[in-house]
């Protein structure tokens, strides 16, 4: 291992790995990941891997993969598009409610959130029938999906319209924010719904078969890939791309029913906001230009962070979340961390945390404080100054935000 004053490289009998996990936990079942990874022939120059890194399916949670001629479908996961976006408005904190729980409900009637029923008939985390503006945005979505359906029928089998505009379970969220000055913002965390995991489902069992079709042996059979130029390469990226497109336009659609909400409540006085939003992925793959080559990039649990480029980290719920601007570093593929990082599984956070442990985590946000969400409590993630702290070449902070309010679904 050789270490800079900013990363560590790792040599691996395929390409080397370039690591900022200075001063964060490097778990040894990622590092054995990643260098599974790395044995694969096609991949460009190094993997690269941010400080928010932790054990995934197939790839690292954190990894920055850019490869020449094939795609991994687990690498990219099954929450295609997932991401963040960020909006500031003209309110400050002295203009919020002393009790805040009405704005929370109000959040949480606009925009449907959890699961029940299993997904079927009535689940409240998706529309039974979705409003005008929604209903818009799916006309312009719908073109492409039946294009993707039509190539690959079992990707229709389940809820697609109905989770447009829906934020999901885990770790997505919708929250209230307070920037250092003490300016309002609204953000939020969610991706491609049930369509994108389909879509990603339906993929990697595809590049499963074909590995085993071609006599093709792998470290991890979830690094099962599918080759550019094949029948299924076309396939696969024309449905990444459009659930890319779905992930980006179902964060916009819950931003714009989180304002109206809010502004229609009465418990807020009139409000502008003052900047475009911020919209990004950390889950996804993009075709870029990296040492002199046209490569495929994969961000599993990474945020592009080109020179100048606006991008999120949030941190968990009782923690800090970062507006960053990116400072181009080509080491890491122009990228950095997508959020603090988990430091250990959900089961475990649910063996390690009481209910008064994340009631004290999370003192004075006003948010869920019950046992099913004890696996996102703060003490279950890293410390997101040490994350930052870790990845300092790769972004600079704009604002520093706060919750005090965190929808979770």
């Amino acid at each position: 291992m050789k270490e800079t004053t900013t990363h560590l490289t790792f040599e691996t009998d395929g390409v080397p790995i370039k690591a900022w996990t200075r001063g964060v936990p490097f778990e040894s079942e990622a590092e054995t990941q990643v260098r599974r990874l790395a044995s694969l022939p096609f991949l460009h120059k190094w993997v690269a891997v941010m400080p928010d890194v932790h054990a995934g399916k197939g790839a690292t949670v954190g990894s920055v993969i850019a490869t020449r001629g094939a795609i991994i479908p687990a690498a990219v996961g099954v929450d295609i598009g997932c991401g963040m976006i960020a909006v500031e408005t003209s309110l400050t904190a002295s203009q919020l409610p002393d009790d805040l729980k009405g704005i929370r409900s109000v959040i949480e009637a606009a925009v449907p959130h959890g699961r029940t029923n299993n997904g079927g008939p009535g689940d409240r985390g998706a529309w039974g029938e979705a409003p005008a503006r929604v209903q818009k945005a799916w006309a312009e979505l719908a073109p492409g999906y039946e294009a993707i359906v039509k190539e690959n029928p079992s990707i229709g089998r389940g809820t697609s319209f109905g989770h447009l505009g829906t934020l999901g379970t885990g770790n997505h969220f919708i929250e209230v924010c307070l920037d250092e000055r003490d300016h309002v913002w609204f953000m939020l965390h969610s991706g491609s719904r049930g369509v994108g995991n389909r879509i990603g489902s339906h993929f990697i069992d595809l590049a499963k078969k074909d590995m085993k079709r071609w006599f093709i042996n792998l470290p991890d059979a979830d690094l099962a890939y599918i080759p550019d130029g094949s029948e299924t390469f076309g396939a696969y990226w024309r449905a990444l791309a459009w659930a890319q497109e779905f992930a980006r336009t179902n964060r916009a659609l819950m931003m714009e029913a989180t304002i109206m909400a809010v502004r229609t409540s009465g418990l807020l006085p009139p409000f502008e906001l003052m900047n475009e939003a911020v919209n990004c992925h950390h889950n996804y793959v993009s075709k870029e230009h990296h040492y002199g080559k046209d490569v495929w990039v994969t961000r599993k649990g990474a945020v592009r962070a080109g020179e100048g480029e606006l991008g999120i980290i949030p941190g968990s719920m009782g923690a800090k979340s970062f507006i960053v601007r990116g400072l181009g570093n080509q080491e890491s593929f122009c990228s950095c961390s997508h959020g603090a990082g988990r430091k250990m599984s959900r089961s475990a956070a649910k063996r390690a945390f009481s209910l008064e442990d994340h009631a004290r985590m999370t003192a004075g946000i006003e948010c869920r404080k019950d046992e099913d969400v004890i696996d996102e409590t703060p003490g279950a993630y890293k410390s997101i100054d040490d994350v930052m702290q870790a990845q300092r070449d790769l972004v600079e902070v704009v604002r520093t935000l706060r919750q005090v309010v965190c929808v979770k679904g």
